[in-house]
C-alpha cells in the first residue's frame, strides 16, 4: 500500500473548474465511453474465440487517449502500440473497421492483415500502432523529421509504455527530436508495471518525466486519469511544437483495469492497490464532474451510454458480416 502512495503523491493537483465549452467536453465524454464499451466488447469476443492473436486492453487509459487527441487536428499524426485500440478511436477512427480489423476481416484498416496490434490509418494520421516496445518513438520522431523538411505546422503525438523509456529507442528518439526541434509529444503511458514488472523495481526516478532534462525539453506529469488534466498539459505541448519550439515529455499516471493481455491473470499486483486506483476510473471521475458543473444531466448521460453502446453493437454486426480476405491476398500489399 505504501507504494501506491508514493505513486500517487507524484500526481500534480489542476484547478477543478472546467474551462472548455460543452460540446468539447461531451465529445470528449463520449470518445471515452466509446473507447471503454468497445474495449469490454472486445475482450467478450475474444472470450468466444472470435479475435485471432491475442488482446491487450485499454480499458483503464481511456482519459489519456482522449486528452491528447482532441488537441490535434486531422492532418496531425500518432504513433501507437500494442495497446493501442484507444489511441486510434481517440484519433477518429470508425469503430466498425477498428473491430473489423481485431476480427481479421478484410473491411479492416489494414484488410485483416494487422490485427489487434498493427492497426493504421494514415488517412487520420494514425501512422500504425506496433507490438514491439518502444518502437513508435523513433518512427514518431521521423515524422516529425518530415514535417520540418514540408515546412507544414503539423505535430506528432507519440504514445509509449513506462517500460519503453528503459529501451534504447526511448534515448535515440527524444534526442534526435530536442536537438533538431521536432515537432513531437511524446506521451509516457505510466500505469506502474511493464507486462508484470513494478516500475520501482527498474527505475531509480519516481517520474518518467524527470528524464526530459537530459535531453533539455520540458517534462510534465499529468494524472492520467484526469481527462482535464492530460488535455492541458498536452495542450501547451502541442502549442509549443506548433510554434517550432520542439518536442515535450508528458507522463500521464494511470493503471489499466485488466492483466498485460488476456492472459495475465495480473495476480502480482495488490488488492489494495487495485481497488485503490479503481475508485480513479476516468470515466465515472468525468461524469461526476460534468454533473457536478451543469455541463452534463443524468438523463443526458444515459442517452449518451446508450448510443455508445448501440455504436459498439453496429461494429461488432459489421465486422462480423465482413469476409475474411481470400488466401490469395496474402500476395498483395507485400513491398520488397
Amino acid at each position: 500500500m505504501k507504494t501506491v502512495t508514493t505513486q500517487l503523491s507524484t500526481i500534480p493537483q489542476r484547478d477543478e473548474s472546467l474551462n472548455l465549452e460543452k460540446t468539447k467536453l461531451l465529445e470528449m465524454y463520449r470518445r471515452m465511453l466509446d473507447i471503454r464499451y468497445f474495449e469490454e466488447k472486445v475482450f467478450e469476443l475474444y472470450g468466444q474465440n472470435l479475435v485471432p492473436g491475442t488482446i491487450h486492453l485499454y480499458t483503464g487509459q481511456e482519459a489519456i487517449a482522449v486528452g491528447v487527441c482532441t488537441n490535434l487536428r486531422d492532418d496531425d499524426y500518432i504513433t501507437s502500440t500494442h495497446r493501442g485500440h484507444g489511441h486510434c478511436i481517440a484519433k477518429g477512427a470508425q469503430l466498425d473497421r477498428v473491430m473489423a480489423e481485431i476480427l481479421g476481416k478484410k473491411t479492416g484498416y489494414c484488410r485483416g492483415k494487422g490485427g489487434s496490434m498493427h492497426i493504421a490509418d494514415f488517412s487520420r494520421g494514425m501512422l500504425g500502432a506496433t507490438a514491439v516496445v518502444g518502437a513508435g518513438i523513433p518512427i514518431a520522431a521521423g515524422a516529425g523529421l518530415s514535417i520540418r523538411l514540408r515546412g507544414t505546422d503539423q505535430v506528432v503525438a507519440c504514445f509509449f509504455g513506462e517500460g519503453a523509456s528503459n529501451q534504447g529507442t526511448f534515448h535515440e528518439g527524444i534526442n534526435i527530436a530536442a536537438v533538431w526541434n521536432l515537432p513531437v509529444v511524446f506521451v509516457c503511458e505510466n500505469n506502474l508495471y511493464a507486462m508484470g514488472t513494478r516500475q520501482t523495481r527498474v527505475m531509480k526516478l519516481a517520474n518518467v518525466a524527470d528524464r526530459a532534462a537530459a535531453y533539455g525539453i520540458p517534462g510534465v506529469v499529468a494524472d492520467g486519469n484526469d481527462v482535464l488534466a492530460v488535455y492541458e498539459k498536452a495542450h501547451e505541448a502541442v502549442a509549443r511544437a506548433r510554434r517550432g519550439k520542439g518536442p515535450t515529455l508528458i507522463e500521464c499516471k494511470t493503471y489499466r483495469h485488466k492483466g498485460h493481455s488476456r492472459f495475465d491473470p495480473a495476480t502480482y499486483r495488490p488488492k489494495e492497490e487495485v481497488a485503490e486506483w479503481l475508485q480513479k476510473d476516468p470515466i465515472a471521475r468525468f461524469r461526476k464532474k460534468l454533473l457536478e458543473n451543469g455541463v452534463l444531466t443524468e438523463d443526458e448521460a444515459e442517452e449518451i451510454r446508450r448510443e455508445a453502446v448501440a455504436a459498439v453493437d453496429e461494429a461488432v454486426k459489421f465486422a462480423m458480416e465482413s469476409p475474411y480476405p481470400a488466401p490469395e491476398e496474402a500476395f498483395e500489399d507485400v513491398y520488397a
